[in-house]
Parts: C-alpha cells; sequence; structure tokens
C-alpha cells in the first residue's frame, strides 16, 4: 500500500516530527532528482551528445530504426574497378623481354617480336643503404707565427651527425604517422638502418620545431585578419597538468596552440582584439568574446536528440519537434553545397524553417520545464548565431571542419597521453599546424619539412605557409 504525504496530513504531527519528515521529503526530492541526472548520463552516446564516437563500443548495436543494410561486405556487384595503372616502360628500372623459344603445341622454333606484349609490372623496394658524408677539417700550422688553424665546414652542414632529411623524416615519422619516440629510434636504426635512439629523436624534434617555428609565428599572426575561422578545442596535458588543445581553421591554413587553459585569454591571446570575423563553433561561451558567431548546427541536432531520448514526455514532444526543421535544413544545405540551389535561394527556402524554430525554443522557454528552460532560452536569446550561414558566403550550418582537423590531435592524445614538457607541446602544436595546413594546400609534408630544416641550417628564412597574393 502506499500513503500519499499532503500538508494536511504532516499538519497533524508534532512539530518535531514535521521537522524530520519535511528533511526526510526533501532527501527524496533529491535523491529522485540525483538518479534522474545519473540515468540521463548513462544514456549519452554520440548520436545524442558530444562524446566522441570512439567512446562508443565498435560493436554496439546500431540505433533502433535504423534498417540493416542487406549488402553483403566489401564491393559491390558493378562498382568502378580500381587497379594500379602501369607506368611507361621508359620510367622502368629495368626491362626483361621474355619471348618463348618453341610452339606449346608442336614444338617448332619461334622468332620475332610481338609488337603489343603482354606488360607485367612488379613494385620492389631497393635495399636502403644511408648516405653517409665524411668532412676531413685540416689543421695545419702556419710556418711564420706558428698558429694552427684548422678548416671551417662548409654553410649548410649540420653541426650535428643529422642531415636534413633525415631530421624532417624522423619528425613527420613522429607527429604526422604518431610513432612514439621508440618506435620511430627503432624504424631508423632497423629500416633505414641508420644508428639511432630515442635521444636522438628528441634532439630531431627540438631542430624540427626551430626550423619551422617562424612560418607557424607567421600563421599565428594572420589569424585575426581571417574574415571567417572554424574553433574547436579537446583537452590533453603537458607534463602532470591538464592543458587544452586549440585549433583554428581557416579558408587556406590551419593553427594548431596548446595552451594549459580553455578560458577566454587563450583566445584572447590569439585573436586578440582585431578579430571581426565570424567564429563557427559549439555553444561553449569563451566564444561569445568573438562577436559574430555561427553555432553549430551538428551539435544541436544531438542536443535536440538528447531530448528524444529523455524520460519526461513534455521533453521528447519538443525534442521531435525541433528535430523535423533541422533534418529540413541539412537537406536544403546539401542541396546549395552541391549547387543545386543558390544561397539566396537558400535563405528563402529556409524561412518558414527559421520561424518554426524561433516559435518551438518559445514554446521550451516558456514550458516551466527546468529541462528545457535554460537551453532555450539560450538558443532564443542568441538566435541569429543560428543563421549566421545564410548571411555571410563561405559560412557552413556546422562546425565539421575545426573537428576535422582536431581529430588528428586527439587521436595523437590518445596514443601519447600529452607532452612531458613545454618544448613537446611547442612540436605538437608547430607540426600539427604543418601537416593541416600541407593537406589544404596540397603540398608535401616531408619536402616542406625538409625545405624548412635546409634553411634552418644555412641561417635563411624558411619556406612560408601563408597562401601567395
Amino acid at each position: 500500500m502506499s500513503l500519499e504525504i499532503t500538508e494536511e496530513l504532516i499538519a497533524r504531527q508534532s512539530p518535531e516530527a514535521q521537522v524530520i519528515i519535511r528533511l526526510l521529503l526533501g532527501r527524496v526530492a533529491e535523491q529522485d532528482r540525483r538518479i534522474a541526472e545519473l540515468e540521463a548520463r548513462l544514456n549519452q552516446t554520440p548520436l545524442n551528445s558530444s562524446l566522441p564516437p570512439s567512446t562508443q563500443h565498435p560493436h554496439a548495436r546500431p540505433p533502433a530504426g535504423k534498417p540493416r543494410s542487406k549488402n553483403k561486405p566489401g564491393g559491390q556487384p558493378g562498382h568502378p574497378k580500381h587497379e594500379r595503372a602501369l607506368i611507361p616502360t621508359s620510367d622502368c628500372t629495368e626491362l626483361v623481354t621474355l619471348k618463348p623459344s618453341a610452339c606449346r603445341r608442336c614444338g617448332t622454333t619461334l622468332a620475332g617480336s610481338d609488337p603489343d606484349p603482354l606488360r607485367h609490372q612488379v613494385w620492389e623496394l631497393p635495399r636502403i643503404q644511408p648516405l653517409v658524408t665524411e668532412y676531413q677539417q685540416h689543421r695545419l700550422t702556419c710556418r711564420r707565427c706558428g698558429e694552427a688553424t684548422c678548416a671551417e665546414l662548409p654553410a649548410g652542414v649540420p653541426r650535428g651527425q643529422s642531415g636534413p632529411r633525415l631530421i624532417a623524416f624522423t619528425a613527420t615519422l613522429m607527429a604526422l604517422f604518431r610513432q612514439s619516440k621508440r618506435r620511430t629510434a627503432l624504424f631508423v636504426s632497423q629500416v633505414l638502418n641508420i644508428p639511432c635512439g630515442p635521444a636522438l629523436t628528441v634532439k630531431h624534434q627540438s631542430l624540427a620545431t626551430q626550423a619551422l617555428r617562424p612560418a607557424y609565428e607567421e600563421l599565428v599572426q594572420a589569424l585575426p585578419e581571417q574574415s571567417h575561422l572554424n574553433g574547436d578545442e579537446s583537452p590533453t596535458k603537458e607534463g602532470t597538468t591538464k592543458a587544452w588543445l586549440w585549433t583554428f581553421v581557416a579558408q587556406a591554413f590551419t593553427v594548431f596552440a596548446l595552451r594549459r587553459s580553455r578560458a577566454a585569454t587563450a583566445l584572447s591571446e590569439l585573436l586578440g582584439e582585431a578579430f571581426a570575423g565570424v567564429m563557427s563553433c559549439d555553444r561553449a561561451k569563451m566564444y561569445w568574446q568573438c562577436g559574430r558567431l555561427q553555432w553549430c548546427w551538428a551539435h544541436l541536432k544531438r542536443d535536440f536528440q538528447a531530448l528524444v531520448d529523455h524520460p519526461d514526455k513534455q521533453v521528447q514532444r519538443l525534442g521531435r519537434d525541433l528535430l523535423r526543421p533541422t533534418r529540413e535544413l541539412f537537406r536544403q544545405w546539401a542541396r546549395c553545397r552541391d549547387g543545386t540551389i543558390s544561397r539566396s535561394d537558400l535563405k528563402t527556402i529556409l524561412t518558414p524553417v527559421r520561424e518554426a524554430v524561433n516559435g518551438l525554443l518559445l514554446r521550451g522557454l516558456f514550458s516551466g520545464n527546468p529541462r528545457l528552460g535554460g537551453m532555450c532560452r539560450e538558443l532564443h536569446e542568441h538566435r541569429d548565431w543560428l543563421w549566421t550561414f545564410l548571411e555571410v558566403e563561405g559560412v557552413e550550418p556546422t562546425n565539421n571542419a575545426a573537428e576535422r582537423s582536431l581529430r588528428q590531435g586527439v587521436i595523437w592524445r590518445k596514443l601519447s597521453f600529452g607532452t612531458q614538457s613545454a618544448g613537446g607541446s611547442r612540436f605538437v602544436e608547430t607540426l600539427l599546424s604543418v601537416i593541416e595546413t600541407c593537406r589544404q594546400q596540397k603540398r608535401n609534408v616531408l619536402d616542406h619539412v625538409t625545405s624548412a630544416v635546409t634553411a634552418h641550417f644555412h641561417a635563411q628564412p624558411g619556406p612560408s605557409l601563408l597562401p601567395g597574393p
């Protein structure tokens, strides 16, 4: 049997009993609230929260309602064939001509040549033999005064035993291919046949950072001048201290910065007061100082899905109602992105969608439901930040550019557990910036790093990463 505890029932008790009953009721209410909060956390997935996809088990069941594909794994019937094309015969290292000596049926001797022979090419790696240059510096004594003079090394020759390309290769192996220092040293020594240990890889790391740092600083100084940036951040570590890896993606380059703070001071340091462009981001409040924002609709879609997954029926209903215009927004944006409609047409088509979203946010704001009030109030008060992409050319409704860029840093952090020193942090932010910028500009990373290290040894300016005029 259940007993409903009413105010009338409490009033009939003694004052001491009333205090105890109210205290117990308060504790029960707090426990119920805490249980509901914990249950909501248990139901979080990458589809309804900001949890990264890597947190989900690879064999997790697909969401309910999603039809399972009937196709078998692998290539489907009728798909285009992909194969390695033959290179010109003149580019081959060796040509072996094969001619049959006798007929395979009757044994008659054969002669002549096939004007269109069957070509079969085999690719192979040569045995890697390092190039070692020895410089013999003679020390000669003057016959007149007796002073000994030693010959100087030519300009650009390293004072150490590693050349520019070896240094660039080691740095690229650690940064682009995310190998540890020990694994990198093992590869260099066993595959390249060059003596190497973890301490030498640290030295190569420092030299590569010094060579690339001027170009990195150029990118940082160019950030405030950009008309549009995509920004994001992820937690990491520097030694035993918590740190944050920031990324800012411009149209032609990317900048990573590893700082010990997630506060807005990091943004002020990198962007200063001169930034007047549009910042695409999630709803983190430190970005609000940037002025004009574009909030990511991919994040909002997950937030709306979290409402659908909430146990409260009122919350579920608003979540489903908000997902409908969100899906329409993405459908129309896909048409604009592939050129089916223009951006001005997109603005016209999404006018009723915009009005529907604003109305639903007002409904949640005045619903009296604590789960809806705060979120809907923030979205409605800053509703212009939901639709900046309709007004500014080049701005997208999502922050996917920053999230794709940051993914490389997140994978690196999961493998390395962060950096151990400020020098390691400078290496990470510099090389990640170079790698992503080279990808955007379709440059070869190893060639660029090699050129920078070579220029560093010659005491000359290294190649810039800023786009040309």
